[in-house]
């Protein structure tokens, strides 16, 4: 297959070219176009956002996998705009551009914690009403609606099928019907995985192996929390089953088979490093007093960021799992963790 991978000199788009570049042509479209081994060219948006080569003149490819995106930026720094103007904005571009070329299959790159970001219940499924909170969540889940609005995620199998008033019916005599006979060889995958991780990774897994790495206790102990995890490794293999398999279009929630919890992933870096663990089980109800007064006095460590660290947070993978036709995932939790962590 000919593929093209919008950001692919990010995390994830580089561990895909890995995964993919055996028995696929690669192509990339990043903010910058240095060569990438595995890559037949990588092309710029500053390239293509030129009147004189519009993404019409772009190689034909089989697939797309929309990976660029604005991350969440846990310290605030970036302006509300920013994150409408790529995750929603160049989301609409690429998909435009998907919808009238002859590529067959899109990937969307979501994210769960965009859609919920936090858990009602024991685990979060495809059902959940998206309930974005801050720009970067709202800027995706507005993407994921760009993306229903021209292309119907069927609940069914039964495939694409647009309403009267949806933006590819509008100004034409055209009906739903006949629209549904013009994409029913498109397949339409959005994709939402919950935190990844693997070597190479920057995120809050690092942070995490910093702290458990200066022999700082964990005093959370007496929480027994338990949270999802995506490794890349999972993820990847995930893909290249979209990529290849007749899989229904629709939103698919990922993460690995396996929830762990802070206690437990604090026990892994220790075996990772040689040392022993240092979680403390400070009783509940004072930690969560101390945190209240935290709250009061504007410390560190407040009712909000207590919850954060000690919240439930379970997706279900068992809908992308029945798509593909398999019982597990290749790589358990504990290992996909253990391989992140050594490379730290």
């Amino acid at each position: 297959m000919n593929i093209l991978i919008t950001g692919i000199h990010g995390f994830v788009g580089s561990n895909l070219v890995i995964a993919l570049r055996e028995y696929h042509t690669l192509y990339g479209l990043d903010i910058t176009a240095p060569e990438k081994e595995g890559v037949v060219k990588t092309f710029s948006w500053k390239d293509i956002e030129t009147t004189s080569f519009p993404m019409q003149q772009l190689p034909k490819f089989d697939a797309i996998i929309h990976l660029a995106g604005k991350a969440h930026d846990t310290k605030n720094r970036s302006a509300s705009q920013v994150y409408f103007d790529i995750n929603t904005g160049l989301t609409q571009k690429i998909f435009d551009f998907f919808l009238e070329s002859s590529a067959k299959k899109f990937i969307f790159f979501s994210s769960v914690k965009a859609a919920a970001d936090s858990v009602v219940g024991d685990m979060l499924t495809e059902d959940v009403i998206p309930t974005p909170v801050g720009p970067y969540g709202e800027s995706k889940i507005a993407a994921e609606s760009y993306i229903k609005e021209h292309f119907i995620l069927p609940t069914t199998s039964s495939g694409y099928l647009p309403p009267l008033n949806s933006p590819v019916n509008r100004g034409k005599t055209t009906s739903p019907e006949e629209e549904n006979v013009r994409y029913s060889d498109k397949r339409v995958y959005i994709l939402r995985p919950c935190m990844i991780h693997g070597p190479g990774n920057k995120g809050n897994l690092n942070l995490l192996y910093n702290v458990v790495k200066k022999g700082i206790p964990w005093p959370l102990g007496d929480f027994e929390n338990k949270r999802s995890f995506t490794s890349i490794d999972n993820l990847c293999y995930v893909v290249e089953g979209l990529l290849t398999k007749d899989v229904a279009s629709g939103i698919y929630h990922m993460g690995d088979d396996e929830a762990l919890s802070t206690n437990e992933l604090i026990a892994l870096m220790c075996e990772a490093m040689g040392k022993e663990p240092h979680i403390w089980k400070m009783n509940r109800k004072m930690m969560e007093g101390c945190a209240g007064l935290g709250t009061l006095l504007h410390l560190p460590l407040n009712t909000e960021r207590l919850r954060k660290l000690t919240e439930n947070y379970v997706v279900s993978n068992e809908k992308i799992k029945s798509a593909l036709g398999i019982d597990r995932m290749p790589v358990r939790a504990a290992d996909g963790i253990m391989k992140t962590i050594r490379s730290f």
